[in-house]
């Protein structure tokens, strides 16, 4: 008996990861000022719903490192759609600062996972705890500077999680490996 073929989930997780994270960078970053609730709907669904998803198809085919970062951040972006729901009440910037430091800290520990893997999840993963760590400070300090700086990082680190989600798909679909690069600790 031949075990049937799954799909790779991580393009999935990554490519909801990486849409969301771009469109709430963007007014992290000051770019819009206006019409920020365009991020609940993404929060919810792409970004949330998609990345629990692919992190349950990660934890079934054995990828734990896909498995804790998928439904963490498909986690967080529940988080964020339900607070800014106003579902928890009352939520203070230092508040959400603290939650942001605690997910920087969290990706961190997480980089250290890439550094045997890919430049593109390397990349992605150093830039998304920079950009928690900005961010959570300005919000703690409230500091726009430091907002918006996150909110730039933010942008990169979306490029970075959709170039390697896409290059996945893309590799996979002409039958090549995907050119992502080796780690450059590895």
């Amino acid at each position: 008996m031949t075990e049937e073929k799954r799909a790779n989930a991580a393009p999935l997780g990554l490519s909801g990861f990486a849409l969301t994270t771009l469109v709430l960078s963007v007014f992290n970053a000051g770019l819009l000022s206006s019409g920020s609730g365009v991020v609940l709907g993404l929060a919810a669904f792409y970004g949330g719903l998609a990345q629990l998803l692919a992190g349950i198809l990660e934890w079934r085919a054995g990828n734990t490192f896909g498995y804790v970062a998928f439904f963490t951040y498909g986690a967080f972006w529940e988080w964020y759609f339900l607070t800014a729901l106003g579902i928890f009440g009352d939520v203070t910037a230092a508040g959400i600062g603290l939650v942001l430091i605690g997910f920087g800290i969290f990706t961190l520990v997480m980089w250290f996972g890439t550094f045997k893997s890919n430049l593109g999840l390397f990349m992605t993963f150093l830039l998304l705890w920079i950009t928690f760590f900005l961010l959570g400070i300005g919000s703690m300090i409230s500091n726009t500077t430091l907002i918006h700086a996150g909110g730039y990082v933010g942008i990169l680190t979306a490029i970075a999680a959709w170039y390697t989600g896409l290059a996945m798909v893309v590799s996979e679909s002409l039958g090549a490996k995907a050119p992502l690069g080796r780690a450059p600790t590895a």
